[in-house]
């Protein structure tokens, strides 16, 4: 039997950690001695010098040490343990509100001490409050550290300094004679410029000091740079194997042309733009192969993704499979049942809508013609694959805004396919342009299509950011553009009042509205509404029955009303930038000047402003994600949902981005040249977890 590595022996191998604190540890994902080592640093404090205190600047840590030349318990508003540290610079006071009489019997006049703390300039002069402190026989530089001082994300009940001790003795082990194995090749490691796995380690464990401030330290960061490139190669290569994997499986290949594709195409009122001609052509491709397609299609608000879609549909219906596109909202799922029945009625496609508000007969109705094949393009929300809902040949899963569903769902419902001993072609879509450094890293397993044009005749949206102290003119100009027979949107982030979150209601809001306009037709549509409320609303929307639409930030997605030319979006700062641009993206989709009013209540977050200037200064979808990134990081970009697809423990993609094309070129060669290297690397890094690479 193999005896296990040192650096894979549980927390426990370490003298003082019993199952308390070894079950503490695990809370925050330290289970071995190799975790306990890649747990870092938030930032360093810097012990290896002695200030003068004279020198001391307030705001800043510093260390000091001197003699205490007076000792006392000071009474007042609270009680205090007050001693003045003298080192023939100056005087420092060290005030300590939480003390017992040991302490002060140790603080007597006469020790030595050296302290480290945050320095403020009070009555007396400098001073530091519960500073870190101990006695010393001499004031003499002896015993200084002679690295900068960790300090780690602890959790409750884990104090820093047991935690400290603990990552210490990891380090000494993987130093002193049992190294970690390094598994990246030591020729592409020299060609990077990077340390030895252990020299990382203890580059970021215990950096030695620099002219640089402390959280920019020079070895720290090198040891960081060193495993987050690590950590980027292996999530590439895990999703590489995961994709090799994926595509040994039998998918059913559909022709790539078809008499029902030619119809779609010759009935469309307009001319497909290149972009879209591309993405079908490369779809189709992928279908006409015998291994499942996973290909994302990306594309900016109103760039025409809807009709590529349909495109791939009538390929996979034409060769006698069905298809289930699934919308995160049930209001997105109902306008693509609409749009399909309308492509499709011409070809007597049965197209049907399945979601939680469809009950009785009509689900049980709905349910049979899936499960026969009487259906055969079926749109919904998460209804599509939960356990009564069976499939007589799915084919093709299109899941739209395919960042709104987790991991797990998406394999829900590919799941609902392998009945047939088959796998399903996959397309994902996104009106959320994705940014090149997720694109490397979270979707690097995809194949990619993106449509970067729009349909012509297509004049960008003005937009404008507004105090909210401006509402009055606002509303004046909606009344303007609706008595000129235009249309509007009031956008509105809840339902109900609420003081806390300061956000008009969309119902109060609509009820003034209409006070305050009374000359023009306001409707109200929310996710609360029955379905056939919400269709009926819409209808009449696009029908020009409502000249000003108040709703929720459901219609975020899937609303098309050419004639819709002005849209306010109360409380703009309390939303995301791809959020608001996918909000934008209602109007400007007819031929005339369309406009944005973003209103504001002041103050503004300097981050609230940075996002309400990034969407004014421009339409384009793949800057703005770019800047979402910037401002928000990966985590929040992908969501809570996607935890599935990317969590990384070290590499952060803002930092990090300049490795990523240097990890796409040693996934290559490491496959080629190092097939050895690739499975310890995906499992130091990656574990089991790859079933995001399946979707």
């Amino acid at each position: 039997m193999t005896r296990p590595r040192l650096c894979d022996l549980p927390t426990s191998y370490i003298k003082g950690v019993g199952p308390a604190l070894e079950k503490k540890l695990g809370s925050i994902g330290i289970h071995s001695i190799q975790d306990l080592c890649f747990h870092l640093p938030i930032r360093y404090e810097d012990k290896t010098t002695i200030s003068k205190i004279s020198e001391l600047q307030p705001n800043q840590k510093f260390q000091v040490q001197g003699e205490v030349t007076n000792c006392h318990i000071q009474f007042g508003r609270r009680r205090s343990l007050v001693c003045t540290l003298n080192d023939t610079s100056g005087h420092l006071t060290l005030r300590f509100f939480h003390f017992n009489a040991s302490q002060k019997a140790a603080l007597s006049v006469g020790t030595k001490v050296r302290c480290y703390g945050d320095i403020k300039f009070g009555r007396l002069g400098p001073e530091t409050y519960h500073p870190e402190y101990k006695i010393i026989k001499s004031l003499t530089h002896d015993g200084l550290s002679k690295t900068l001082t960790p300090i780690y994300p602890v959790t409750e009940g884990l104090q820093q300094s047991r935690l400290k001790a603990i990552i210490s003795h990891a380090v000494d082990l993987i130093n002193d004679a049992h190294p970690l194995e390094d598994f990246l090749p030591e020729k592409l490691s020299a060609a990077l410029g990077f340390a030895d796995v252990t020299g990382a380690i203890l580059q970021i464990h215990r950096p030695r000091p620099s002219s640089l401030a402390a959280d920019e330290n020079k070895d720290s960061a090198d040891g960081i740079k060193r495993l987050a490139f690590e950590e980027l190669l292996a999530h590439r290569m895990s999703m590489r194997q995961s994709r090799n994997e994926f595509n040994k499986q039998i998918a059913p290949q559909f022709p790539d042309q078809n008499s029902l594709l030619k119809n779609f195409f010759n009935s469309l009122p307009f001319q497909l733009t290149n972009s879209q001609t591309k993405a079908i052509s490369e779809i189709a491709h992928d279908l006409n192969r015998s291994h499942p397609m996973l290909r994302l299609l990306q594309g900016d608000v109103g760039s025409g993704k809807t009709v590529v879609a349909a495109a791939a549909s009538l390929l996979a219906i034409g060769a006698g499979f069905q298809v289930a596109l699934m919308a995160p909202t049930e209001l997105l799922a109902e306008q693509h049942n609409l749009a399909f029945e309308k492509w499709f009625g011409p070809s007597n496609i049965n197209v049907g809508c399945l979601t939680a508000k469809v009950k009785g007969q009509p689900r049980e109705k709905l349910l049979g013609a899936i499960s026969t094949g009487g259906c055969q393009f079926v749109s919904g929300t998460h209804a599509l694959f939960q356990e009564k809902v069976h499939y007589h040949r799915l084919g093709l899963i299109i899941v739209d805004e395919q960042h709104r569903f987790g991991v797990h769902q998406r394999l829900a419902l590919r799941n609902k396919a392998l009945s047939l001993k088959i796998s399903p072609h996959q397309l994902m879509m996104t009106a959320t342009p994705i940014p090149r450094t997720l694109a490397m890293s979270a979707y690097a397993n995809l194949d990619n299509s993106i449509i970067n044009e729009l349909p012509p005749g297509r004049i960008p949206v003005k937009t404008a950011v507004i105090p909210d102290a401006r509402r009055k003119e606002v509303i004046n100009r909606i009344d303007t553009a609706c008595t000129n027979n235009q249309q509007a949107y009031w956008v509105c982030t809840l339902i109900d009042e609420s003081d806390i979150l300061q956000a008009e209601a969309a119902e109060a809001t609509a009820t003034k509205l209409a006070t305050l306009l009374p000359n023009v037709k306001v409707g109200l549509l929310h996710g609360r509404m029955k379905p056939h409320e919400k269709i009926k609303i819409m209808e009449r929307f696009k029908a020009n029955n409502i000249d000003l639409l108040v709703a929720t930030t459901v219609i975020e997605v899937g609303v098309d009303v050419p004639n819709a030319s002005l849209m306010v979006i109360e409380n703009s700062e309390r939303l995301g930038l791809a959020q608001l641009h996918q909000l934008r993206g209602r109007v400007g989709r007819g031929a005339i000047d369309s406009y944005c009013l973003l209103l504001y209540r002041a103050p503004l977050s300097t981050n609230g402003s940075q996002r309400l200037a990034a969407l004014r200064a421009t339409n384009d979808g793949f800057v703005i994600a770019e800047k979402d990134l910037e401002l928000r990081g990966a985590g929040q970009v992908l969501g809570t949902q996607q935890t599935g697809i990317m969590s990384f423990r070290i590499a952060d993609l803002n930092r990090d981005a300049d490795l990523l094309e240097s990890a796409k070129k040693a996934e290559k060669a490491i496959f080629e040249d190092y097939p050895d290297s690739i499975q310890p690397l995906i499992d130091r890094w990656i574990g089991g977890k790859k079933d995001y690479a399946q979707v």
